[in-house]
């Protein structure tokens, strides 16, 4: 079978079942397959499959019709011009995070960085190479520590992954930037959610309690300790939590929301009383 009628069925498959995007999907599980960059695949649209990768691309797609993300298909996913290593241990890493990461290189002063809940690394690995500050990033899953490790080291940052629960390994006043991008999807809420996200992304990283504000309280209690005064704090915010998470900083200075490219709050930042970072 040729390239570009393995892509034409492949994309009607996708279609059918209507997954998103079913022709990039297509491109990408193919591209993979073959082991090349998509790319290729516009150069040489009448190269003939090998056996192997026919068989390959029939799996990848039938994984994703039975709801598997790409993205742990292909074990890739992009972010702030990286490609980063994931797993069905790791959160997906999404664009809008990387809001968090813009908010955060605004604070150019920070010397030492806080990762709460490192995932895949995508946060604190791109915040150590963009800023070469010395970064610690805290997970509590070891499976998803190891992914984050391995991140570090395939792009050469220099983060050190400490297993721990939040902020628990952390000495007190050590830290001049907390960041993070905590669970805060309430558990009332996920049978609503898309398959691909219920079914197979960690619930570790998703959800947040009944409320959703379950971590979002508990960093904010404990990050006076950790920071140094003067230093900051920038979480990524679920939708509609905003007002809750703000109420809990009261007390804190700067206190600045900041909103995505949709205007939906999208990431809060705010410095701990004190003097300078």
């Amino acid at each position: 079978m040729e390239v570009r009628t393995a892509l034409l069925q492949g994309t009607k498959l996708l279609e059918d079942a209507s997954v998103a995007a079913p022709r990039l999907t297509a491109e990408v599980l193919l591209a993979h397959a073959m082991r090349r960059e998509r790319v290729y695949l516009f150069a040489h649209p009448e190269q003939e499959l090998a056996e192997v990768e026919w068989l390959h691309y029939g799996r990848y797609l039938h994984e994703r019709l039975k709801g598997k993300p790409t993205q742990y298909i292909t074990r890739r996913q992009e972010f702030y011009g990286r490609e980063f290593r994931v797993t069905p241990e790791v959160l997906i890493p999404r664009p809008e995070t990387e809001h968090v990461v813009e908010v955060a290189l605004k604070l150019r002063s920070a010397r030492r960085i806080l990762d709460i809940g490192a995932g895949s690394g995508a946060i604190a690995v791109t915040l150590q190479l963009e800023t070469r500050a010395h970064v610690v990033a805290t997970e509590i899953s070891p499976a998803a520590a190891s992914v984050a490790a391995e991140n570090v080291r395939r792009l050469g940052a220099r983060v050190e992954i400490v297993v721990c629960d939040l902020t628990t390994a952390i000495a007190s006043r050590t830290i001049d930037l907390i960041v993070s991008n905590p669970p805060y999807v309430p558990l009332r809420e996920r049978e609503g959610l898309q398959r691909e996200v219920r079914d197979h992304e960690p619930h570790t990283a998703l959800f947040g309690g009944e409320s959703g504000f379950d971590v979002y309280d508990r960093i904010v209690a404990d990050a006076p300790r950790v920071l140094c005064p003067g230093g900051w704090l920038v979480m990524e915010l679920g939708f509609g939590t905003a007002d809750h998470v703000a109420d809990l900083l009261e007390g804190w200075s700067d206190v600045q929301i900041h909103p995505d490219f949709a205007g939906i709050a999208r990431v809060i930042a705010a410095k701990r009383p004190g003097v300078g970072v």
